[in-house]
């Protein structure tokens, strides 16, 4: 496989959009270490040590530290996000969105316009909030609360809104996704300091050699079963009648409706993880004692605070996937076009049926979720993991990184370079 991906290199256009994606990448990676005026860094660093469970840890792990450098992409492109995912919840509700999201292209490039002032809204909200919670913090700024506030809010704002123009533009010339490559390349970022520290834990003795070969068979294991999982597909067997048009006869095919396992991907834990740390990111402003009761109950490792998270988890997932797939639309777009599921009436019969296999199968996925993000707190509390290894963060690299290779892996089945696709063909692919 590694020689065959040399014919990449023998695609000009392939090449020019793999070098074009690195490019911006490495943009973005140099902007995080530029920080924002007025901030004390040896001091943040020390904040963030001791804040790591909070909310703030949760940001600066999907923008590979720049908020522990208070940079200018501090933010990262986690608003972007949020907005994306507040205008697909309020495409559901209401009819106007609803309407765009059926008119096609012009649709599409509306709702994204909505979605860049949602983004600059967030960014102005989450900023002006982080720095007024890092401006009561002593020793932490150089300059007086009003004027650090109001500097923070236009440069991390700014900086969001570059980062947004990034993605796009990785995914409209580049390879991939680019708002998926960000945060991708924001997670691998900090993987050599990890394995620097697990190096030297085992050089020093504090990490036994057994136990590091014990934690390293889990990962390949636990890596093998998210790529099994994320490609894995329901399908249901859909039979279209033959058509009589003029003199010509259409349809009659037999073709399939692929339900993914993991249909809400991994928005479930993105979502679960923000609202139960909620409360220890008040707790660390706010002196009241029962803010401070329950975020010792909702630490990390805690039989609440797992508890919590998993049926969180499980809620998102049925949640997202009832916004993201309605079964009546898939029914009625079926019924139209002539075609049916062996055995089962069109129309209402067919949705209920499509509804209660995507039920089944959303329960395993939500299974699969939890135990990927439970695993962490698994490995440091019964092997004395020295990274952070699994979560969110994991399904993010995995999964990118297979929506990457099936893009490049089109670009060569466009070539006819086979000698890639034989040896490296991604499973699940057709």
């Amino acid at each position: 496989m590694i020689g065959s991906i040399a014919n990449i290199a023998k695609i000009p256009e392939l090449k020019r959009r793999v070098f074009f994606t690195l490019l911006l990448l490495l943009i973005y990676r140099l902007g995080v270490h530029v920080p924002t005026p007025g901030i004390n860094t040896l001091a943040l660093k020390e904040f963030f040590g001791r804040y790591q469970q909070t909310l703030f840890g949760v940001i600066d792990m999907f923008t590979g530290g720049a908020l522990e450098n208070f940079s200018v992409f501090s933010l990262g492109i986690m608003p972007y996000i949020s907005a994306s995912i507040i205008l697909q919840l309020l495409t559901v509700v209401v009819p106007h969105l609803e309407r765009l999201s059926k008119e096609g292209e012009a649709g599409r490039k509306k709702i994204t316009q909505y979605t860049r002032y949602g983004t600059v809204v967030l960014s102005l909200v989450q900023s002006m909030g982080i720095s007024i919670g890092l401006a009561k913090t002593e020793n932490l700024v150089y300059m007086s609360k009003p004027a650090f506030v109001l500097l923070s809010m236009v440069t991390l704002t700014a900086g969001t809104a570059f980062i947004m123009w990034l993605g796009e533009q990785i995914t409209e010339r580049g390879i991939g996704n680019g708002i998926s490559l960000i945060i991708f390349a924001g997670i691998v970022a900090r993987m050599p300091s990890a394995l620097g520290s697990t190096i030297q834990l085992v050089q020093t003795g504090d990490l036994g050699f057994l136990v590091l070969l014990l934690l390293l068979g889990i990962m390949i294991a636990v890596i093998a079963v998210i790529v099994f999982v994320e490609r894995g597909q329901r399908r249901i067997p859909v039979q279209y009648a033959k058509r009589v048009v003029g003199r010509r006869i259409y349809g009659g095919q037999t073709t399939h409706l692929p339900l993914k396992v993991n249909t809400a991907g991994v928005i479930p834990p993105i979502f679960a993880s923000s609202l139960i740390i909620f409360p220890a990111t008040i707790a660390q402003f706010l002196n009241i004692p029962i803010v401070t009761s329950i975020t010792d109950w909702l630490r990390p490792g805690t039989v609440v605070y797992e508890f919590c998270y998993v049926a969180l988890i499980v809620f998102f997932c049925y949640f997202y996937t009832a916004v993201t797939f309605n079964p009546v639309d898939v029914a009625d777009n079926m019924k139209k076009y002539g075609g049916y599921i062996p055995g089962i009436r069109p129309g209402k019969k067919t949705a209920l049926y499509i509804d209660k296999v995507l039920t089944r199968i959303t329960l395993g996925g939500a299974i699969y979720i939890s135990v990927v993000c439970v695993l962490p707190s698994i490995l440091i509390s019964r092997f004395n993991a020295p990274f952070y290894f699994g979560g969110t963060s994991l399904l993010i690299v995995v999964g990118v990184a297979l929506d990457t290779l099936s893009q490049i892996e089109t670009h060569l089945i466009q070539r006819h370079y086979e000698g890639f696709i034989r040896t490296g063909r991604i499973k699940g692919r057709r």
